[in-house]
């Protein structure tokens, strides 16, 4: 059986550093007002991740660009998401 993690694995990913296409708007309502961090399960590749602190970190390397945390995160509408610039960000490998 083939897993998840395997397959994005054969994905590449072109980071244009300095420059995210997504941030979290104010990192404290992720700490303070949201109880659910969803961010955290939902996102495919993994680029949110919770401390033990409660703080919600954000590393946009690999991700899919699916607009996954767009959309979990529409309570609080805290994340600014975009396409990455041109040439960056995910390069699909199918087969």
């Amino acid at each position: 059986m083939i897993k998840v993690e395997n397959k994005l694995f054969q994905n590449r990913y072109k980071v244009d550093a300095g420059h995210p296409h997504i941030t979290i708007k104010n990192p404290d309502t992720c700490q303070n007002d949201c109880k659910t961090v969803s961010c955290t399960v939902c996102c495919p590749a993994g680029c949110y991740t919770q401390e033990g602190n409660g703080k919600i970190v954000l590393i946009t390397d690999g991700c899919l660009e699916c607009g996954t945390c767009r959309i979990i995160c529409s309570e609080f509408q805290n994340v600014d998401w975009n396409y990455p610039r041109g040439g960056y960000g995910i390069l699909f490998k199918f087969g």
